[in-house]
């Protein structure tokens, strides 16, 4: 994990990588924990967030986890190049981040409550990097795509910053905004090894780096 080739400065849509024409991951297979299909569009009732914390094997994995929760994909998001490969959003060079597509159940969970849980498992206080993994492509970041859920989720990031400030941290830097405000506006699956890469290999890496600070109320 980290910068492949060095920190290459600030990407624009002239200096980023031009992708490909094709989705790297053209035909998803089921989720191997939950067993719902991955890419399939939400439904009547349903909501999704894109999750960024860093590597997204560990953040997945907490993820799928949570209450509520449909289905989880990870993938690449926030930045300009189309269907990008795990090789090159790691030069830092297509803008996007490692991040988790969570489809969830609105009957039982909501987008705030999924961003509450996302910020309370990472350090969202860190720029570009979560512990030893450095480059924007770790960046924290908190994707929606209806204007409710944004209110929503802007709310619990105000509110968890002022219990960090109270612990003695800095502001937090997670960027927040509807997936369509992004550069490129979509999310882009990442390859199929990557999908619940924790239970395909439960010995793989997974760093920590909440910050022990929780929400009250």
């Amino acid at each position: 994990m980290g910068w492949l080739f060095g920190n290459p400065g600030p990407v624009t849509a002239e200096t980023a990588l031009k992708g490909g024409r094709h989705p790297v991951l053209p035909d998803p297979q089921p989720h191997v924990v939950l067993g719902t299909p991955i890419a399939d569009p939400v439904t009547q009732g349903q909501g999704e967030i894109f999750v960024g914390m860093g590597c997204f094997w560990g953040a997945e994995k907490l993820l799928w986890q949570l209450p509520g929760v449909v289905t989880t994909a990870v993938g690449y998001a926030g930045g300009f190049t189309p269907n990008p490969t795990y090789r090159e959003t790691c030069t830092g060079r297509t803008g996007h981040t490692e991040i988790v597509r969570v489809v969830f159940d609105r009957a039982v969970t909501d987008a705030a409550a999924i961003a509450l849980a996302a910020l309370e498992g990472h350090d969202p206080t860190q720029v570009d990097r979560q512990g030893n993994d450095v480059g924007t492509q770790y960046r924290s970041a908190l994707y929606v795509t209806t204007p409710e859920d944004l209110a929503a989720v802007k709310d619990v990031v105000r509110r968890y910053g002022e219990a960090l400030a109270a612990a003695g941290y800095p502001p937090i830097a997670t960027e927040v905004m509807l997936l369509q405000d992004t550069p490129a506006g979509e999310f882009y699956l990442a390859e199929d090894y990557h999908q619940q890469y924790l239970e395909k290999n439960p010995g793989g890496y997974c760093p920590h780096h909440a910050t022990g600070v929780c929400l009250e109320g």
